[in-house]
């Protein structure tokens, strides 16, 4: 059982970290869309902005309702990120070490 226990915990932190560099490239785009170095015109980075706006949005928008833009600069992405690593790097583990000692 313990195998598969580590499996599932190793595809929910590999989740986290896609989760984490769609949060990144995301931003990343959208920075370039609003210093006019890309353009939406453009249907590989509309497709690519789309994809990941309909993945990020659903995690970050609670936190925008949250938390209100510092200087124009929304910092939410930051917040979720920072969430993200202390889930990876604090809950998981514990969790994973405690249920591969229950179910063996």
């Amino acid at each position: 059982m313990a195998p598969i226990i580590y499996f599932l915990f190793f595809i929910l932190g590999a989740l986290l970290d896609l989760l984490k560099w769609a949060i990144i490239i995301s931003a990343i785009i959208s920075w370039l869309v609003a210093f006019d170095i890309i353009n939406l015109r453009n249907r590989l980075i509309a497709s690519l902005s789309q994809v990941l706006d309909a993945v990020t949005r659903p995690v970050l928008r609670p936190f925008q309702r949250i938390i209100p833009p510092l200087g124009g600069v929304d910092v939410s992405p930051i917040v979720v990120i920072l969430i993200l690593v202390g889930v990876q790097n604090y809950l998981l583990p514990p969790l994973r070490d405690t249920l591969v000692g229950l179910l063996g």
